[in-house]
């Protein structure tokens, strides 16, 4: 199959017949496809619709979570299912336009492993959506290292093999990007159509933010320390010990040249608290790089990827 397009559904009962609709529309007739429609557990009749869906639209498939896991498990679960040689996610907002996908799909098979769509002209609110969005893009983008306009858009395509190696965990879905890149991906920004909602309601809400910014520490740290956490454990234990031996030398000087005994100067107390932080800090860097190398003997997967062979 050459395209499985997995869509996350969380209560968008209204949308869901018109999104089939406009996608059997826009797909090429010469391209086989299938789209997954995960629901993320409904509290409205989604599940019914993409039931009554299926039997309009044989491309169609329908997967129903017992719960609501989140954007991130929901995609998971279609990208799992998949069996199209490229995957493309979207939204089922209506937000998404799926006359973009076929452009898209030319990038990817241009050789792109990852092609993320732009929503260079947003339709939502100013203050509320579009500021947060452009400061949390900027930060992604200078903590991955992986420069984009625009994390947040859901619609993309990804090769196979690049998509299935990823697991995805909290709300790392807005981060695949980045981790793509971590595994080598190479990546193709291109600007997409972006639609007002005509119906039901947004479910992103500021208290996502902190999501976000815990996700980022981890992204971080699988894509820059996951194959070696010690160099990471490291460098805060040295940042400690330096801060601890510095506040030690101005304890001295105070000691030495104004006579403030060692023990009326708080300083001191700090320089050792630090000084043993630093070295439990130590130890859990040693201790990671233990468990990194028994588990990658015992699970025998190769700590690299490989692009092609000639």
């Amino acid at each position: 199959m050459k395209l499985s397009i997995v869509i996350p559904v969380f209560n968008e009962e209204e949308n869901i017949r018109e999104l089939c609709a406009q996608i059997n529309s826009s797909i090429p007739a010469g391209i086989d496809y299938e789209v997954i429609m995960v629901d993320d557990g409904s509290s409205d009749y989604s599940w019914t619709e993409i039931k009554k869906a299926k039997k309009d639209f044989p491309f169609v498939r329908g997967i129903r979570l017992r719960r609501n896991y989140g954007q991130t498990q929901a995609m998971a679960a279609g990208i799992s299912d998949a069996m199209g040689d490229y995957i493309a996610a979207m939204d089922a907002d209506l937000q998404n336009d799926p006359a973009d996908i076929p452009a898209m799909l030319e990038e990817a098979e241009r050789g792109y492993d990852l092609v993320s769509g732009w929503r260079e002209k947003r339709k939502d609110g100013f203050w509320a959506r579009i500021i947060p969005s452009m400061a949390a893009n900027r930060l992604i983008s200078l903590v991955t290292g992986v420069k984009l306009h625009d994390y947040g858009c859901t619609l993309k395509i990804y090769r196979r093999e690049i998509i299935k190696d990823i697991e995805l965990y909290g709300e790392m879905h807005r981060f695949l990007p980045a981790l793509a890149a971590y595994n080598g991906a190479s990546i193709k920004e291109v600007k997409v159509n972006h639609r007002p909602r005509k119906a039901g309601h947004s479910k992103y809400g500021i208290s996502r933010t902190f999501k976000v910014a815990a996700d980022l520490v981890t992204v971080k740290f699988m894509g820059e320390f996951m194959g070696k956490p010690g160099y990471f454990f490291s460098m805060i234990s040295c940042c400690l010990f330096l801060i601890s031996f510095v506040f030690a030398l101005i304890t001295l000087y105070y000691k030495w040249y104004n006579g403030i005994f060692v023990k009326d100067q708080p300083l001191f107390l700090v320089a050792i608290f630090l000084a043993i932080v630093g070295v439990q800090t130590a130890l859990m860097g040693l201790l990671a790089e233990m468990t990194l190398r028994v588990y990658a003997s015992s699970s025998g997967k190769p700590c690299y990827r490989i692009k092609e062979r000639a």
